[in-house]
């Protein structure tokens, strides 16, 4: 076995779920870069280590040494201790703070920091907020070192520790011994499997309650997030088994046990047998169904009019003529209390809701729009010219009270509520919208029921129309000037079954299909119409006005990879953050991948990174005009943005789209996820890719069954 001291240099690969990683490191004794691959406590540039391990040589990357022991250790030397506290570890320095430090300080800088910190004061620029800054960072980072060697001595990766110090404070490594599967729980990013790991390092048994009812738990999240709100107890039980293997035995008294702490609801027998809830989604779904009868029945707050005066008044202020279904869908608002609109693109659902606000504005000065992402919103405004917000922000999230400001006691102050991409809507966010909407308050609910359904569980645009009780205007004629695009008519043809007229109608068109039979191909196809054909040809942005879209995010062609090529293609060069095997520079486009509300941005909003900060450990990120500040520990919420899922792209649309659609992707070929993709573009769409996979995709018509009983609930509430 040989052993290696060396200072990480850069990262080139980090699992965060395991440890693993890969970095180039400057070892004393070698000359250049020394590539390192195994288990990394703290994986981050400037960092010190001492590991034990072998050399091997990799028929691809060469000399290597593969670590299986290692620790952080504090630099000695002035240049090291300089990179050390340059790299941003530190917070409230950076590489100009720490080159003062070091100049004045010496090989001493870190028995200063640590022992005498007030001398700091002789640094120039450094004051005592700085001071106590870096004083509290300092034993931050000690504590949080503790939590590394704790975790890596039971097979974690040290990555976490930053948070799981941030959660738990001191007290993390006595938490985490006490329950370690509050970790999957309490900290986004730690799974299952990885509190799983701790438990089983602890002694914890396989069959013991704590770790059978953590498991029942993580099964229903995970289905959660398939977008199932109820899941039927005995494959629940098999699925379960299937992760703990335990036996079945062993699984029935921890659904009691459950059940018994109201941590999850057990219904009746079925026909799918009895359903198994998370408590969350229980009280969602029935309180939903409640409210929306109770809104059906409440007397309205507009006085009635007369609808064919009203029809004819607006139709002559708007210079227009409605076609039959739209006048009734406006009928439909002008005499009901809840009402469901959809239709394709192109079949003038704008023009319906443009109607509706000019009446009602006639009517009342308590007009509310909204739609659950942020560019659906501002599309919404730009459309209608009126004001519309996301869901949440119209809710008003109170990080104080870790609730939404306006709900069944205090409601919106609202006569009309129109909410557009009402298929996005999951089960949580209808729930707290419902409660939110005040008796008497007019809703319409517009979408497009032949979109992918949302990415949070439940289905519940489609659970409402197939309920019955709610008045639903289907839309399915499309408007003359709609059919001159190719983008809305071959849209109207994939889901109808028909392959797309993959021939340009005119030059220049907005539909085109390249064809490229390999991925690798396909990738360097994309990256050319990405930054040079698109651009010359439609004058559009690479950056703010194409987006790619991928079925997937693994593969050559998958999001993730597309990510990394179109960074280094659109915004090559200049320094960079790296947290793992993500950089992110200044000028990058990113997308948030969860909701966070303290910050008020959430899942799929879309941002570019104004300002790097290494001395405050902070990424400025601007969405739609707002700054937002990330510290490093929080940019796994962020992901790059060039390249997207479909599914993330719901709600959103582009001037220009660019979709991968190759076998690759088989299993995620389906009719409504090449329809979704489709018409998110605006000005072009260009597919890259094989007619094969796309005949596959027009063809497949399966959608994955999602388990829900709103529809059911709300024929109750009806009776």
């Amino acid at each position: 076995m040989s052993s290696l001291h060396a200072q990480i240099e850069r990262i080139t690969y980090a699992n965060e779920e395991t440890g693993y990683a890969v970095a180039k490191v400057y070892a004393k004794g070698h000359e250049g870069l020394v590539a390192v691959v195994g288990i990394l406590p703290s994986p981050n540039p400037g960092e010190i280590l001492q590991m034990q391990g072998v050399w091997e040589s990799h028929p691809k990357y060469g000399q290597q040494f593969k670590v299986q022991t290692c620790e952080t250790v504090l630099p000695a030397t002035a240049n090291a201790i300089q990179k050390y506290l340059g790299s941003g570890l530190i917070k409230g320095i950076g590489p100009v703070m720490a080159g003062r430090i070091v100049k004045l300080f010496g090989e001493q800088a870190l028995d200063i920091i640590e022992q005498h910190s007030n001398r700091l004061s002789e640094v120039q620029g450094i004051g005592t907020k700085r001071i106590d800054m870096i004083r509290k960072a300092w034993e931050d980072q000690k504590a949080i070192r503790n939590v590394m060697i704790f975790l890596q001595g039971h097979g974690v990766s040290a990555t976490y520790a930053a948070k799981i110090f941030k959660q738990y404070g001191h007290d993390s490594i006595a938490v985490v011994q006490d329950n370690p599967y509050r970790l999957a729980r309490d900290i986004w990013g730690i799974g299952f499997k990885t509190a799983d790991r701790i438990a089983q390092a602890l002694g914890i048994a396989k069959d013991s309650p704590l770790r059978i009812d953590a498991g029942i738990i993580h099964v229903l999240h995970e289905l959660a997030d398939e977008g199932h709100v109820f899941f039927p107890d005995e494959q629940l039980l098999v699925k379960a088994g299937e992760i703990l293997e335990v036996e079945r035995e062993l699984l029935e008294p921890g659904i009691a046990r459950l059940a018994d702490e109201r941590r999850i609801v057990v219904e009746e027998q079925s026909d799918s047998g009895r359903p198994v809830y998370l408590a969350k989604y229980h009280h969602c779904e029935v309180g939903t169904a409640r409210r929306m009868s109770t809104l059906i029945n409440a007397p309205r707050n507009v006085r009635q009019v007369d609808v064919s005066k009203a029809l004819e008044w607006v139709q002559s202020r708007m210079s227009i003529v409605l076609a039959e279904k739209q006048q009734e869908a406006v009928q439909s608002v002008l005499s009901g209390k809840v009402v469901v609109i959809t239709g394709g693109p192109g079949t003038g659902k704008t023009t319906i809701i443009k109607s509706i606000l000019t009446i009602f504005s006639q009517l009342t000065k308590r007009i509310l729009l909204a739609a659950p992402t942020g560019r659906a919103a501002k599309r919404m405004s730009e459309a209608t010219g009126h004001e519309a917000k996301t869901i949440h922000r119209l809710l008003e999230f109170s990080p104080s009270s870790g609730s939404f400001k306006h709900n069944a006691e205090k409601p919106l102050p609202a006569d009309l509520l129109v909410v557009d991409e009402a298929s996005m809507i999951d089960q949580v966010l209808m729930y707290h919208l419902g409660q939110a909407i005040p008796l008497g308050c007019a809703v319409v609910l517009v979408g497009d029921i032949d979109q992918l359904p949302s990415v949070g569980a439940g289905n519940v645009l489609r659970d409402i129309i197939a309920s019955g009780v709610i008045p639903v205007v289907t839309l399915n004629e499309i408007f003359r000037q709609a059919l001159d695009s190719s983008i809305i008519t071959n849209a109207h043809r994939i889901n109808a079954g028909q392959m797309p007229e993959l021939q340009p109608r005119k030059d220049p068109d907005d539909f085109y299909f390249m064809y490229q039979e390999e991925p690798e191909q396909a990738l360097q196809a994309i990256v050319t119409l990405v930054k040079n054909r698109i651009p010359a040809r439609f004058g559009l942005d690479p950056i703010n006005d194409v987006q790619v879209l991928s079925p997937m995010q693994r593969g050559v062609i998958g999001a993730g990879n597309l990510n990394q090529v179109l960074q280094e293609t659109l915004n090559p060069g200049g320094s960079y953050i790296e947290r793992g095997a993500r950089k992110f520079r200044v000028g990058d486009k990113v997308m948030q991948i969860r909701n966070n509300y303290d910050k008020e941005v959430f899942n799929g909003d879309i941002g570019r990174v104004v300002r790097m900060d290494l001395e405050m450990r902070e990424l400025m990120i601007r969405f739609d005009g707002r700054d937002v500040a990330y510290e490093f520990m929080e940019l796994d919420e962020l992901v790059l943005a060039y390249a997207a899922t479909v599914h993330k792209s719901q709600g959103s649309e582009y001037p220009a789209v660019v979709m991968p659609v190759m076998t690759t992707h088989y299993i995620m070929l389906q009719r409504n996820l090449i329809y979704t993709g489709i018409t998110r573009g605006r000005r072009l769409v260009v597919l890259v890719g094989t007619k094969k996979a796309l005949t596959m995709a027009v063809r497949n018509n399966k959608t994955a069954k999602r388990y829900s009983n709103l529809d059911g609930r709300l024929r109750e509430s009806s009776l």
